[in-house]
């Protein structure tokens, strides 16, 4: 079996990296790079985990991943490809002191949102035509095409992809741990996970993982589970209206109705029941 890396490298003789991703799934192993990322999703849908936060993503959205920020796109599987279009550069590409610029200080915002990941809510359609226009663009007119979206993306409207964010960067040894804790949980959230179980795949006994994956996503590892079982649950909620919500808790991981609408409302603020209507 191969072994892939958990930091993923770039060409370190390019400032920047216009990267076109087109796949029957987007790369779905946690990983992490130095290079900020910024991302417009031509086509697909999945979840985007990143910091302690799952999130859904589908075609047209535009995200955006600060540097060193851990994060793992899980593509549904549909006959569809999923196409991406991505932009990596970090911060001292240009040189340290080109973003400390007078001319540049229209950009800070970007930084500062960039530390939580966001995903843009306003402006997408002005920063789609910018990615499509340059794809074949030479290296200048890549980088004016960068610098366009960098000041789009620092005055659109916004939400953060992340509560919280591990302030040191992970080993590899840690970024191959909660990788195999990611993937098991992303595989078997249907079935039942308890923390002997989640322990044994971190290589660890489970005081010390409660510990660990606490410290490192601010939430447990059980909170952790339920998101990934809402979210699944709230996509079957909106695309399958023949289920009902006893079968779509029970496709989710829940084998407690009532356990599934607590949790569903703690996590979502609303009903599931309620969430269903609103798709009829």
């Amino acid at each position: 079996m191969k072994v892939l890396p958990f930091k993923i490298t770039k060409p370190q003789n390019e400032a920047f990296v216009y990267q076109v991703d087109k796949e029957m799934a987007f790369y779905d192993k946690l990983h992490q790079h130095v290079e900020i990322q910024i991302s417009y999703i031509v086509s697909g849908e999945g979840s985007l985990i990143i910091g302690d936060t799952i999130n859904h993503y589908q075609s047209g959205d535009i995200m955006i991943i600060d540097g060193n920020l851990p994060h793992v796109f899980k593509s549904d599987y549909h006959e569809k490809e999923s196409h991406m279009l991505s932009l990596f550069f970090t911060k001292d590409a240009f040189g340290s002191s080109f973003f400390h610029l007078p001319e540049m200080h229209d950009l800070k915002s970007f930084f500062k949102r960039c530390k939580h990941g966001f995903k843009v809510t306003s402006k997408q359609k002005a920063i789609r035509k910018v990615f499509l226009n340059i794809e074949h663009e030479s290296k200048l007119n890549q980088f004016i095409g960068l610098m366009e979206i960098l000041k789009l993306a620092s005055s659109c409207k916004y939400s953060s992809l992340s509560s919280f964010v591990y302030n040191r960067d992970y080993s590899d040894n840690e970024g191959e741990r909660m990788r195999n804790v990611i993937e098991y949980t992303l595989k078997y959230y249907k079935t039942s996970i308890d923390l002997n179980t989640i322990s044994e795949v971190a290589n660890m006994t489970k005081n010390a993982f409660c510990k660990y994956f606490k410290k490192r996503t601010n939430k447990t590892y059980i909170q952790f589970l339920n998101d990934i079982r809402i979210e699944q649950a709230t996509k079957l909620l909106q695309t399958n209206s023949d289920l009902s919500i006893a079968e779509i808790a029970e496709l989710s991981g829940f084998n407690n109705i009532s356990n599934f609408n607590r949790q569903f409302k703690s996590i979502k603020n609303m009903s599931p029941s309620k969430v269903k209507k609103l798709q009829n």
